[in-house]
């Protein structure tokens, strides 16, 4: 692959990348961005281990194995090496380069310790750090010079060389709970919807949940609800796009009310069909209603193939 040649696929079975570059460059974040992809990553493998790993051929997901001079037994001869044993495979060499002044500055900026000298100045490992590196870099596929480039740049451009189209990756979640149980792990954004008046008051309703008809059209008859439903929905369509071109993988949005029965169902239940209808992969979680085991019990995936 030339660098003038970018990827704009999903990543295939068998692909075989390896992923290297000086520390502090940003190969770490870019593993995490191909596995995010849909690589299988394994990091910091001895080199020695790297052709038993791929014996019998190549099957399975895609691979990236990242490389670099914290490995047990590297060496630049052994790298070399490996690229040679490798050569009848199709293996590409990703290479993350940045300027020394910019290594040095984050290495200032985080006060780490550089690998290469853990008893000297950033500088010095650096420097020993391109000494190693320098062969490599020159039999690269693909290399992108991080010096410019925040994490978010960096992962849209592995995107660009390794990904698909951005907007089939983002993994949303839409959620209802009860703020009695606290609020579940791992949310991005809450709302608080106990300003909604109670279907629970109503002896007729109260046994029911917000996925019946009855109770969402008590909710939804509050006149502060079309409002904030507007509101919710508009925020929600003008950030999903703006989290995709930052790289983001996973975005988990809450609404929460005294019980997690009626109101935080009813609003999760249509902001979530709400975005599937706009073309969103989107999964609804109730968790209380999952806790008594009701139909909702599990999560349900919802989009625009439905």
């Amino acid at each position: 692959m030339s660098p003038s040649d970018p990827a704009q696929t999903s990543a295939p079975v068998s692909r075989f990348v390896l992923v290297t570059g000086p520390s502090g460059a940003g190969r770490s974040t870019a593993i995490r961005a191909l596995e995010d992809l849909g690589y299988e990553v394994i990091d910091n493998l001895p080199l020695s281990l790297v052709p038993r790993l791929l014996e019998g051929g190549p099957h399975g997901p895609a691979l990236a194995l990242g490389i670099d001079t914290r490995n047990r037994d590297f060496s630049t001869g052994a790298f070399l090496d490996l690229l040679a044993r490798l050569g009848e495979r199709d293996v590409e060499l990703l290479y993350l380069d940045c300027q020394p002044d910019i290594l040095l500055r984050r290495y200032s900026e985080t006060r780490r310790r550089h690998p290469l000298a853990p008893a000297e100045s950033p500088a010095e490992g650096i420097a020993r750090d391109f000494d190693l590196m320098s062969p490599i870099r020159v039999r690269a596929d693909i290399v992108i010079d991080t010096s410019e480039l925040t994490i978010h740049e960096l992962r849209a451009e592995i995107d660009r060389w390794f990904g698909s189209a951005p907007d089939n990756r983002l993994a949303l979640s839409v959620h209802s709970f009860s703020y009695k149980r606290g609020l579940p792990r791992g949310l991005d954004m809450v709302f608080d919807c106990r300003f909604l008046r109670n279907p629970y008051w109503e002896p007729k309703l109260r046994g029911l949940d917000g996925l019946s008809r009855e109770v969402s059209d008590y909710v939804a008859a509050d006149p502060r609800f079309d409002p904030f439903f507007d509101k919710v929905r508009e925020l929600a369509l003008l950030l999903l796009p703006a989290y995709v071109e930052e790289g983001k993988s996973y975005l988990a949005i809450g609404f929460g009310c005294t019980g997690g029965q009626h109101r935080s169902v009813t609003v999760a239940e249509r902001l979530g069909n709400t975005l599937a209808n706009a073309g969103w992969q989107v999964s609804i979680r109730h968790r209380e209603l999952e806790r008594r085991a009701t139909p909702a019990g599990s999560g349900r995936q919802t989009g625009k193939n439905e």
